[in-house]
């Protein structure tokens, strides 16, 4: 009886000495998401918007498709958008060379006025597993921390300017959820290509990144594209061919903006590859004040 009460003990340490790892473990990572978020919430002022409102008169001078995609997805005289909250559900895999598959759901914090966001997914590996993926662009810098049953930090990118490239690409693709903030100014240009598609760049804090957007007939954007952005392939960084796609529009808030999305890079013969592909189950907008 001695020896079974001395295992139980035992086990019960472990159990409690596991339980308290796992506890400091969560708390690391909670003060992780709260750091990204004050890194952004913390720097909204830096780029200010160019105007109060958004003014249809002042759009003459760009590419036509873009034109009609701000009549299309915006209202004329609507205040800025200052932030956007969504909830997003969907699956993704690691890489090009798995065909496993993933679900996830993610919330998704952006205060254009920085810019930056940060992206907080929750990411089931098997029936009682899951990671916590936290990917940020915040002050100019992008992150990406990797956490084990949202508690243990098992992997974080490497930080340097293709982090920040491919986290400012990001940012400026999905856009079209805050369009608000594609509007030109003095850190955002458009550039002409032909009738249904312009380049767009954007600079901030020494980075640029430019991304082609394609449009329909309504004005709508159904992709953007670059044949370059920064990630991580195999051992280290390389830039390859990345598309993102969306579809299926809805009114919130007085604005159009998509509902699904897939994004995928091409591979060595060039075809394209899904790795994530989701829906906004939830979208929250907070506006800046007008004039």
């Amino acid at each position: 009886m001695a020896n079974a009460r001395k295992g139980w003990l035992w086990a019960a340490a472990a159990g409690a000495g596991l339980g308290v790892a796992a506890w400091l473990g969560h708390q690391r990572q909670q003060r992780a998401s709260a750091t990204l978020r004050d890194a952004l919430l913390g720097h909204d002022a830096a780029a200010p918007a160019p105007a109060a409102r958004v003014r249809f008169e002042q759009l003459d001078a760009l590419p036509g498709p873009v034109q009609r995609y701000f009549r299309r997805v915006l209202a004329d005289g609507q205040p800025l958008i200052l932030d956007a909250q969504l909830q997003q559900e969907g699956s993704m895999r690691a890489s090009l060379d798995t065909e496993r598959w993933m679900t996830f759901s993610a919330t998704h914090l952006v205060r254009p006025a920085a810019p930056g966001f940060v992206w907080n997914a929750r990411v089931q590996v098997a029936p009682l597993v899951h990671l916590r993926v936290l990917d940020a662009y915040a002050a100019g810098h992008g992150a990406s921390e990797l956490f084990a049953m949202s508690a243990l930090r098992v992997g974080a990118a490497t930080p340097g300017p293709e982090l920040d490239a491919g986290a400012l690409h990001r940012y400026l693709a999905e856009g079209v959820w805050y369009p608000s903030a594609l509007l030109p100014g003095e850190h955002l240009a458009w550039t002409p290509i032909d009738e249904h598609r312009a380049l767009a760049t954007l600079t901030d804090r020494g980075t640029t990144v430019s991304l082609e957007f394609r449009f329909n007939a309504m004005g709508e954007v159904t992709s953007v594209y670059t044949p370059a952005r920064w990630c991580t392939f195999g051992s280290g960084y390389q830039q390859r061919g990345w598309e993102g796609r969306v579809f299926d529009y809805i009114e919130q808030d007085g604005m159009r903006v998509p509902s699904r999305a897939e994004v995928g890079w091409y591979d060595d013969a060039g075809q394209w590859q899904c790795v994530w592909q989701g829906q906004v189950t939830g979208l929250r907008y907070t506006m800046q004040p007008g004039e």
